[in-house]
């Protein structure tokens, strides 16, 4: 049997949503599905090598004020950074990551070299269209 598939459109480049992911990807990994993840517009910030793993320059989605008591929370807790579920989700199951051409140039980034090493290509919004008509789930976060 064909091991279902999740196709993951990550909009956001906010530390927390990034962190629940993280924890998304960690839970398709877990249950051995394939996995296509699209990073778009301001999620491409979050990949670029500059930034990365750099929660510091990350925002938050909804309320900054919350932020540094959601970050010494992670870190109280022993939280893995969202680059490390990533990472440990890669090399557990079949991970694709793929920056959005567009968004990679609205960023910076016009070449692999520029993004951190999880990323796996640059490609067109076609892509992500295809891949989420032939995915089991498709989330957009």
């Amino acid at each position: 049997m064909e091991p279902k598939k999740l196709c993951l459109a990550l909009y956001t480049g906010s530390v927390d949503k990034l962190t629940a992911a993280g924890v998304i990807l960690g839970g398709a990994a877990a249950d051995d599905m394939k996995v296509d993840i699209y990073v778009l517009l301001q999620g491409a910030r979050a990949f670029r090598k500059d930034i990365g793993d750099n929660s510091d320059k990350l925002p938050m989605a909804e309320n900054a004020d919350l932020r540094e008591g959601f970050l010494q929370s992670l870190k109280n807790l022993k939280v893995k950074t969202w680059v490390e579920f990533f990472k440990e989700a890669k090399a557990i199951t079949d991970v694709k990551i793929h920056i959005c051409g567009l968004a990679g140039k609205v960023w910076g980034g016009e070449k692999l070299d520029d993004f951190i090493d999880l990323a796996d290509d640059i490609c067109g919004i076609s892509a992500y269209i295809t891949s989420a008509q032939e995915a089991d789930v498709n989330l957009f976060i």
